[in-house]
């Protein structure tokens, strides 16, 4: 149904997945009623930047693979995701990527 092209980049963005986060996407799309949204902003008070950093965190991206990608420091990768922890309360990356699939960034 995908198409060929769509099939390879959904398969990319799995093979990216760590077990947890695999396990946590599997959860979401089979639970019988969607969560409560989560209090406070969410990803529409991210600057673009941001959410990119959060679709890459989604990917199951590592902060050093992140920086290597966006030609940033590690240390600048972590700034940004101290500020989106601070935006969305979202403390784990585990909250971010289902931030992220709830959100469509990925």
């Amino acid at each position: 149904m995908l198409g060929p092209a769509r099939f390879r980049a959904a398969e990319e963005r799995g093979a990216a997945m760590s077990l947890d986060t695999a396990a946590e996407y599997v959860l979401m799309l089979t639970a019988p009623a969607p969560p409560p949204p989560a209090p406070g902003p969410g990803p529409g008070q991210l600057s673009p930047r941001e959410q990119q950093l959060v679709t890459l965190v989604a990917q199951g991206r590592t902060d050093a693979q992140i920086a290597a990608q966006l030609y940033i420091s590690i240390r600048t990768v972590r700034s940004h995701l101290d500020r989106i922890r601070d935006k969305t309360g979202c403390r784990r990356r585990a909250d971010l990527t289902r931030l992220a699939l709830s959100a469509g960034l990925v």
